[in-house]
């Protein structure tokens, strides 16, 4: 599972940056290393104390009264005014966050444009913020570990908030509490109700009920307020049932693409399983064969589906679009069991390119990638057939098929340095080797924490430069591949002792004198860079951990691209 998620954050990453400009760039390099720098600008200085001393500190923190003021169109509330909040407020969105939550600061923005759209429509719903880490019992009582958390009170009801699910976005925002607001889903009485519902939208989910007071009709409706990017409606009505020729209890989905309609039959005792729905409802709501772009993205990552196989093709070449649509054969055969993705070489993708070891001389052609186990598989540049596609898929879906790892050409100079230049065709043959010490730095080009190390390294690589018996090295884990070795976060270090002995991470403190002592002692040292586990581990992806507000992290993780 650990693989899957980091696969998914690290191709979403990739999609992200090469769609980005210059200027998101500098942007996600300062927040690589905000973490870095909060507990320093927490720290007080001598002249602080003495100004605190002074009474300023007394001055900056205003007394808490009832009164609710607004930041940006976001209410600010503690514990004080939360209750004169709720009551005033029909439903109230509140973000529990802290001041040093990169989280919260991407959210900052955007939640403020959506309180801003909303108080502008005269809406009865409404955002607030509590700075979580200034008020410990609001944050005892609604049980928050983790920043940004977002619950949303419904007309003052204290005890029951209702966590948000939707997306970190301006219009996520906005349309998650709109379907908590609104009158749910509609009913549909007539033929001609049906029509104008279904044919307004690209799909749309309508339960068909014979009693519409049903505890199956409490699932859908229930079920309709968690998918909020998705309309859902209801009917009893007898003419809607025989228009759309359904003839017993059921759900069906309609879309304006492929089939045109998938149905979903409740169990025979009449009981309508909320996660059969769901799977039902992601799976049929993509398309057979799915474009691979920023705004599809999470619908292909959160599919449920981790056998993807991947066509890359130029849409400027006639042939190679028609292959795409000979192609949908294959993906009804593997529809539910393989996700079938189109990635365009000519939509400025390099970064995924990359990834996936294409090029654009090489299409068409088709990689599959196995979403938990990170396995890749691959056609032969050239020999792309619907017939090869179908065998491929066959042969991954089998278990049978043999996984391919991406590498650089071994470069010239790789040996000339102090610190050696490994990729993944050499690096059996010198990291494996026995009667050699080698010391890896596998990094990645973009992460901060790893340009602030090669300095060290390269130093590390001049003092043991004549040893015959130690090798300084580095590789660079986004472009080349080894199997038995999966990363979490950049830089890693792995030692690997000479005689086969077994492979040492190194997880200590990382400057010359550190690193030289593990080396002539062979230990690693007792003192490990906990802060390394922490990031690696994360704290989710949407949810930062309290604690790290005092952990100065010094490596960049997967899950932070």
């Amino acid at each position: 599972m650990r693989t899957h998620t980091l696969l998914t954050v690290a191709l979403l990453g990739l999609l992200l940056w090469a769609s980005c400009s210059q200027a998101d760039d500098t942007e996600s390099k300062e927040e690589e290393t905000q973490e870095d720098s909060s507990k320093e600008t927490t720290e007080e200085t001598p002249g602080e104390e003495e100004e605190e001393e002074g009474g300023t500190e007394e001055a900056t923190k205003k007394e808490k009264t009832t009164e609710i003021e607004e930041e940006n169109n976001v209410m600010v509330l503690h514990n004080i005014n939360f209750d004169r909040a709720l009551s005033e407020n029909q439903y109230l969105l509140v973000e529990f966050y802290a001041p040093w939550c990169g989280h919260c600061k991407k959210l900052e923005p955007i939640y403020a444009e959506a309180a801003g759209m909303l108080k502008e429509e005269g809406s009865a719903m409404r955002l607030a913020k509590v700075e979580a880490t200034e008020e410990p019992e609001l944050t005892l009582e609604f049980d928050v570990q983790g920043f940004p958390v977002l619950e949303l009170f419904i007309n003052g009801d204290r005890k029951k908030p209702i966590k948000y699910t939707g997306k970190r976005s301006k219009e996520g925002i906005i349309q998650w509490m709109k379907r908590r607001a609104g009158p749910g889903a509609p009913v549909l009485d007539s033929a001609e109700s049906a029509a104008q519902f279904i044919e307004s939208h690209n799909i749309t989910v309508v339960g068909f009920f014979d009693n519409l007071e049903s505890e199956a009709v409490k699932v859908f409706k229930e079920l309709a307020l968690n998918h909020d990017d998705t309309e859902f409606a209801l009917s009893a009505s007898p003419e809607v049932f025989q228009k759309y020729e359904v003839k017993a209890n059921s759900v069906v989905l309609f879309k304006k693409f492929d089939e045109g309609r998938a149905d979903f039959s409740l169990s025979e005792e009449g009981v309508l399983n909320p996660e059969n729905l769901t799977a039902f409802i992601k799976q049929n709501s993509l398309e057979l064969i799915i474009s691979f772009r920023q705004e599809t993205a999470e619908q292909i990552f959160n599919s449920g589906i981790h056998l993807h196989s991947l066509l890359f093709i130029n849409s400027a070449v006639e042939s190679q679009t028609a292959l795409v649509d000979e192609s949908k054969t294959i993906a009804k055969e593997f529809k539910g069991k393989m996700l079938f993705v189109v990635i365009d070489v000519a939509a400025a993708l390099e970064n995924v390119l990359n990834y996936f070891g294409v090029s654009e001389k090489d299409v068409p052609t088709a990689r599959l990638i196995d979403m938990e186990t990170g396995k890749k598989f691959s056609i032969a540049a050239g020999d792309l057939s619907i017939d090869s596609l179908r065998q491929l898929c066959q042969d991954v879906a089998g278990g049978s098929a043999k996984p391919y790892y991406r590498s650089e050409e071994i470069p010239e100079d790789w040996n000339k340095e102090p610190v050696k230049v490994l990729v993944g065709k050499n690096f059996e043959s010198v990291a494996l080797d026995p009667t050699k010490n080698v010391f890896v730095e596998f990094y990645a080009p973009w992460c901060g924490h790893c340009k602030d190390l090669t300095p060290i390294w390269e130093q590390l690589g001049e003092k043991y430069s004549d040893r015959d018996d130690i090798i300084i090295a580095k590789m660079d884990a986004t472009a080349n591949e080894v199997e038995s070795l999966t990363f979490s976060g950049f830089p890693t270090l792995k030692y690997f002792p000479a005689d086969g002995k077994e492979v040492v991470d190194y997880t200590g403190k990382r400057d010359l004198e550190t690193f030289s002592k593990f080396l002539e002692d062979g230990v690693l040292p007792t003192e490990s860079n906990e802060e390394d586990e922490f990031d690696k581990e994360g704290g989710g992806d949407d949810e930062e951990v309290a604690e790290s507000a005092e952990v100065p992290t010094n490596t960049t993780s997967k899950d932070e691209l």
